[in-house]
């Protein structure tokens, strides 16, 4: 199955390929509807592709879940102080019903600041598959830079704007202007976010077949990945995260009564309200939901050519993403959909 997954991707990547240089290498007068009707069919076969791949994927998913929880049923001799262990046995009885070593590791760990005192202990890799995987859900994320601090305390950036500052032409024995920078400073507050309490069936517990640590990670994962990027999207600033949608100034606003559509002019319009410094190597994206992309998937230009263009390869280094008018695309499901007065 998995041959035949690989040979859809191969198929599906050729079909981008395909569309793509229908779309660069016909000129925009010789555009008709035989070209049109070309690149529809390329379309239309690339998303039935991309839903036998989804299928696919889905069903090699079940059968690796079940492989792994035959395999975890089966290991009957995992020590009692390995780490997963531990966790299985404060899921499934608190710290009471826990055995004397496994609260001493416990104890231990508390204390992760100093290796000799349990730090040497702490799970790394935990944190770093929730870091991946929140990837999944937080789109920005996905295309912003993320760091990690020493304290959860406020940062503070400096700043300076030099944008509208010029030389001079001056003459010999002539003294120079006084230009000096003017700073200032950003600060970047720290929120805290939570998952909120895991509810597991009593029955769920009892079954010792069930991978409670996976259940309880997943379950973790998703509720913080959507919450955050929910408030890095559409944060106030007060008391939570700026989200880049309130952070941001309108760049194009549409014509009073076209709130559901969006013209070719208007996107035109928006990307060159971005100052040419910012748009230099595809540094810029379009951002998102995927009801708007699927509106601006049907926008052609003004000889009739459609504007977007499918990307292919797009989970291999290289691999070239879906874009429009040159500049990739991001989808994120916290954009508000097309209405009247919405950053869309």
């Amino acid at each position: 199955m998995s041959e035949s997954i690989q040979a859809m991707r191969e198929r599906r990547n050729a079909l981008a390929k395909e569309a793509r240089n229908l779309h660069e290498n016909t000129p925009a007068d010789s555009w008709n509807a035989e070209a049109q009707a070309k690149y529809d069919e390329k379309m239309d076969y690339i998303g039935r592709v991309d839903a036998s791949m989804k299928r696919h994927a889905e069903v090699l998913a079940l059968d690796a879940e079940r492989q792994f929880n035959d395999v975890q049923s089966q290991a009957k001799s995992e020590s009692k102080l390995d780490e997963r262990s531990i966790f299985n046995a404060w899921a499934r009885k608190g710290v009471e019903g826990m055995e004397s070593e496994q609260r001493t590791v416990i104890r231990n760990v508390m204390d992760t600041t100093t290796g000799a005192d349990g730090g040497y202990t702490v799970q790394t890799e935990v944190a770093k598959a929730l870091q991946d995987a929140l990837k999944l859900y937080g789109s920005v994320r996905a295309v912003a830079d993320v760091f990690t601090t020493a304290q959860g305390n406020d940062i503070q950036y400096p700043n300076s704007d030099g944008t509208s500052e010029v030389g001079e032409l001056i003459g010999q024995n002539v003294t120079a202007t006084a230009a000096d920078p003017v700073f200032g400073t950003t600060t970047l507050s720290v929120y805290k976010f939570g998952s909120k309490i895991v509810a597991v069936p009593f029955e769920l517990l009892q079954d010792s077949s069930i991978d409670i640590e996976a259940m309880i990670r997943k379950r973790l994962i998703d509720r913080l990945g959507r919450v955050t990027n929910t408030f890095y999207t559409t944060g106030t600033g007060t008391s939570q995260p700026r989200g880049v949608v309130t952070a941001a100034s309108s760049g194009k606003v549409g014509l009073v009564g076209q709130t559901l559509t969006v013209i070719y002019d208007d996107l035109v319009d928006l990307q060159h309200s971005v100052d040419p410094a910012y748009r230099i190597g595809n540094a810029c994206n379009f951002m998102m939901s995927d009801a708007s992309l699927k509106v601006v998937r049907k926008v052609k230009d003004n000889n009739q050519r459609p504007i977007f263009v499918p990307g292919f390869e797009q989970t291999n280094p290289g691999g070239m993403p879906d874009t429009l008018l040159g500049s990739p695309i991001q989808i994120n499901q916290d954009m508000a959909t097309m209405a009247a007065n919405a950053k869309s």
